[in-house]
């Protein structure tokens, strides 16, 4: 069996095309390496990769036709895909939105439009978001939640990527699921997310800007929970029994609403020092809190996060010290 995995460079993807490799998996990846964060560090988690011998790279953008053709033409024997090259970022969709819709609205088309001329193709998983969430109150989210009240463009184009997917199961009998990721942290993770941000400016003796006076909690989520949960997913594709839509949405959380302070301060633990802390009022597009219904999953193919922050910052501090020489 063949797997296409988008955005294989990335975190999420990087751990997912690891898994599947390891676990004797074929696996095409494909990114374009996008400079929007350290592209060295895309290279090392490739390097990585590329030793194995099951994985195979070509740099590509999802937003290329003509090329994701190519890659089709060249792969007919891939028979599911995990889609999960985007443009990511809630706080830099405030400084250039038309990266949002050209990557998650047009690349996510390009994508799907690609993959349906697949003729063994059973399952495509793709990343959709937490924050299509938006302002809900209701706790803990549930797939069931309307989504229909975005509070940044990123939610809004994670939330159009999902209409589209259905649209084509519909269409054209697509097997896809969405899986809406929440706070994913850990080795190997994004220099734009939190345990990254607070870590650096901790060891640099940086102020770290904390929004909302702090007053935020977070479903923080370790990346080997979710990569057994796409895995999981990917293993038990949607069926069209009685004419249904081979389509479903589930949340892949740890279904546990974190304060941000006690994040902030596991962090200081692992690194025996004090955080200088700014206290900033909400940030435009941001939500005050997270936290997954994770109940479809478990229910439908055994999802069941076991790493709570307690020890996975400790790992995600072991993997930021050896990866940068401390």
């Amino acid at each position: 069996m063949t797997v296409l995995v988008t955005g294989a460079a990335g975190f999420i993807g990087f751990h997912v095309a690891l898994a599947l490799a390891e676990r004797g998996e074929r696996v095409v990846g494909i990114d374009n390496l996008d400079p929007y964060y350290d592209v060295a560090l895309k290279r090392a988690r490739l390097a990585r990769l590329e030793a194995l011998g099951a994985f195979s790279f070509r740099q590509l953008d999802i937003t290329d036709g003509e090329g994701m053709e190519s890659l089709i033409a060249d792969n007919p024997d891939i028979t599911r895909v995990v889609h999960l090259a985007a443009q990511a970022g809630v706080r830099y969709s405030l400084i250039d939105p038309f990266a949002y819709t050209r990557v998650n609205v047009d690349g996510h088309l390009v994508v799907l439009d690609a993959c349906r001329r697949l003729a063994r193709l059973d399952h495509l998983v793709f990343a959709s978001s937490s924050s299509v969430y938006g302002g809900n109150e209701k706790m803990p989210f549930a797939v069931s939640d309307r989504v229909d009240t975005p509070v940044s463009l990123y939610a809004a184009s994670k939330k159009s990527a999902e209409l589209i997917s259905h649209a084509y199961s519909h269409l054209h009998g697509m097997p896809q699921t969405g899986l809406r990721f929440f706070t994913v942290y850990g080795p190997w993770g994004r220099p734009d997310m939190a345990a990254f941000i607070f870590t650096h400016k901790i060891l640099t003796g940086e102020v770290i800007p904390v929004f909302n006076q702090g007053d935020m909690r977070r479903d923080f989520t370790y990346i080997d929970d979710v990569v057994g949960g796409v895995l999981g997913c990917l293993d038990s594709p949607p069926a069209a029994d009685g004419g249904a839509v081979p389509y479903r949405i589930y949340n892949i959380g740890n279904s546990k609403c974190e304060p941000l302070m006690r994040f902030i301060g596991l962090i200081e633990e692992a690194l025996n020092r004090k955080a200088e802390l700014d206290l900033l009022p909400m940030q435009p597009g941001d939500v005050k809190e997270t936290y997954a219904d994770i109940s479809d999953a478990q229910r439908d193919f055994g999802f069941s996060p076991k790493t709570a922050i307690d020890q996975g910052i400790p790992n995600f501090i072991a993997w930021y010290r050896d990866y940068h020489g401390l």
